[in-house]
């Protein structure tokens, strides 16, 4: 692997596709499109990949069981899950399929588990076992719950072993990433040649462009000449704390409460050394750039966290990291499904946009990379 930089390149010759983030939904895209038999220059702002919101997550592969019927997020996270596994397995990235309890702690909620089953079948995910009180504690004896639902194809991934993977497969094919060069704005063409310019004055024309900026996403587009501007989605960003624990956890599984409106609620996460971490909770912020640990809701992870374990120790748990969702729906307003604007929607040949990729935008890359490169595919 080599960081490209992009005096290395000239303007006077043509980019097949340029996709803007080496996050790993840009990463993916690239691979995909590599794969394809294309050229493609990734362009990242920043001096490393996956520095963004690839980075500040929870390192979850989600099983598919939350979001609406028919929903990009449904489709798109079942078909990941079954191509990530599989490329974890092929490509030797460390992962494992731990599986998870998602809990009632309340006799009210157990109504509710029966409702999720129900959307989780619906969006083809048939695996979730029903448990009672006693049949969860039977697997998991420090957890407290009135009743469960068991994921067993829940697991979790080295996200960045993942993406130097993807890196490492687009990079073979005979594409590029280019680290540190930063785009300042795009003029679209309606003959599907798209000049990007960076902010050192550098420009590439090029054939298809994939905007896959995340948190920066709208921003961008909003700096794309010959985009319609009602095509560009107001953001929205949702803060999410972690804390990690201190000392061993004495859970084999991912724990999830339900779904709380925002996110996930503050749910128990294990990295692939088995330490436990916690969040994210949902902190509705201005500053796209605010990583700072609010200490002051440790207090409140707590409260919430004793709801499904009621043994944690007093003083156990301590400020672990901060990361930002891409939101395109704001606080009160039922969550966006994923923004995926091809020429379909815009009516500029070559252009794919790339709006509110959150959760489970991991778990659907590969699925995403897909689709992506089928919409380019003309």
């Amino acid at each position: 692997m080599h960081n490209l930089r992009m005096s290395a390149v000239s303007t006077a010759e043509p980019v097949d596709v340029v996709v803007i983030g080496a996050g790993v939904v840009g990463l993916a895209v690239a691979r995909a499109l590599a794969l394809s038999g294309r050229e493609v220059w990734v362009l990242e702002g920043e001096i490393g990949i996956g520095s963004g919101i690839s980075a500040r997550n929870s390192e979850v592969i989600h099983a598919g069981i939350y979001y609406p019927q028919g929903s990009l997020k449904a489709r798109l996270c079942v078909q990941g899950k079954q191509l990530l596994y599989a490329y974890c397995a092929e490509r030797g990235v460390a992962h494992r399929r731990c599986g998870k309890l998602l809990v009632a702690t309340s006799l009210a909620q157990m109504a509710e588990l029966a409702q999720v089953q129900a959307r989780a079948l619906a969006n083809g995910v048939d695996d979730l076992q029903l448990l009672s009180a006693a049949q969860a504690t039977a697997l998991e004896p420090a957890l407290h719950c009135h009743g469960a639902l068991l994921s067993p194809s829940t697991g979790i991934v080295d996200s960045h072993g993942l993406m130097l993977a993807l890196r490492g497969d687009l990079e073979n094919a005979g594409s590029h990433v280019v680290l540190n060069t930063a785009v300042d704005r795009v003029a679209l063409s309606q003959t599907g040649r798209h000049h990007v310019w960076m902010r050192d004055g550098t420009c590439l024309a090029t054939r298809a462009v994939v905007n896959a900026a995340g948190l920066s996403a709208p921003a961008l587009a909003r700096r794309f000449e010959g985009l319609a501007a009602h095509h560009v989605p107001q953001e929205f960003f949702a803060k999410g704390n972690y804390f990690s624990l201190a000392g061993k956890a004495p859970f084999q599984r991912l724990i999830y409460p339900l779904p709380e409106p925002g996110g996930l609620g503050v749910h128990l996460t294990l990295d692939l050394g088995g330490q436990a971490k916690f969040g994210p909770d949902v902190q509705w912020v201005d500053d796209a750039t605010d990583y700072q640990v609010a200490l002051a809701r440790g207090a409140a992870f707590y409260a919430e966290v004793r709801k499904y374990w009621p043994g944690l120790p007093d003083d156990a748990l301590q400020a672990a990291y901060a990361g930002i969702r891409p939101k395109i729906s704001g606080p009160g307003e039922a969550a966006a499904d994923f923004g995926v604007q091809g020429p379909q929607t815009h009516g500029v040949p070559g252009l794919v946009n790339l709006f509110g990729i959150e959760s489970p935008g991991l778990t659907s890359a590969l699925a995403l990379a897909q689709m992506v490169s089928a919409l380019l595919k003309d």
